[in-house]
């Protein structure tokens, strides 16, 4: 397939575009920038898309938007996070809607936090959106490729949890603490975390891809979520290290305001039901397997 990419050096799409091309795919970027490679270009802030960008697309990956976990959200931070999934999203979507020949299949990022803080209750796919910042954000965002849909083109809005790689994201920011020997669980340690590899992001999108059958919201986490106690006692084993030092949930939030609530003590167990009922097979379905991977061999 020809397949045009958005956010293509970040933590995902810097792991998806080798894969894909590894597959046979040939791969168009979608840059803010200019490159030598002379990839078309985009500006969503602006709403501006190069002529032709998405022409002869049979698929576009949109991975592109501002971090959540980078500070304090302040308004501004606030309406740069929403803008940045929202415009660009609407942006693709409209346009792909006008072309004489449209791509096959838009596969569009979202995330848990579409379904906000929901302690033990096991989720899917059908479960109710929660109401805090972050699930108004995303349903905002999968509401933006609509003009996709009612075009006739396929969508997946991929619900992606927390990624689990050595390079980027949740995992190498908690690494020099836990190495230390200063890691330890966060608040209660009874909050759900909804983890994947990185390997399965990419082979999940690679699925929903190649599997005609597979349109709307999916959940992309592995089928054992764990508590953040059992997270840190696993990441503790797999590095050899203690972790016995508690963050407490009051200095988060002195330190991090409503991201602390939102994003590091907010309880998502999910299941990826849509992946597994059509056939996705996860290379490290287990968390003690997908840490040593990535961090032993991945």
């Amino acid at each position: 397939m020809q397949i045009v990419i958005t956010g293509s050096s970040g933590l995902i799409g810097s792991a998806l575009r080798p894969a894909l091309t590894a597959d046979g795919h040939a791969i168009r970027r979608l840059v803010r920038g200019p490159t030598a490679d002379g990839d078309p270009r985009w500006d969503p802030d602006r709403g501006v898309l190069d002529p032709g960008a998405l022409d002869g697309a049979d698929a576009i990956v949109h991975l592109a938007g501002e971090s959540i976990a980078s500070g304090r959200w302040t308004a501004g931070r606030r309406a740069r996070i929403r803008d940045s999934r929202v415009r660009g999203t609407a942006l693709l979507a409209r346009s792909m809607a006008t072309l004489a020949r449209k791509p096959k299949v838009f596969v569009s990022g979202s995330a848990i936090g579409f379904y906000g803080d929901r302690g033990d209750d096991l989720l899917d796919e059908e479960s109710a959106p929660g109401r805090d910042f972050l699930a108004d954000v995303c349903q905002d965002w999968e509401a933006a490729t609509r003009h996709a849909a009612n075009a006739g083109v396929r969508v997946v809005t991929i619900r992606m949890g927390v990624v689990l790689s050595a390079r980027g994201g949740a995992l190498r920011k908690m690494l020099p603490a836990f190495r230390l020997g200063a890691g330890g669980p966060i608040g209660t340690g009874r909050q759900y975390m909804s983890w994947i590899a990185i390997d399965d992001v990419v082979g999940a999108i690679q699925h929903v891809l190649r599997v005609d059958t597979v349109a709307g919201p999916v959940n992309v986490v592995a089928p054992s979520p764990a508590t953040n106690e059992e997270f840190t006692k696993t990441l503790g084993r797999v590095l050899q290290r203690p972790t016995l030092l508690r963050v407490p949930a009051s200095m988060l939030r002195v330190l991090l305001g409503e991201m602390a609530d939102e994003v590091l003590l907010s309880s998502k167990r999910l299941r990826p039901s849509r992946l597994l009922d059509s056939g996705y097979h996860f290379r490290y379905p287990t968390l003690e397997g997908a840490l040593r991977h990535v961090l032993e061999g991945g």
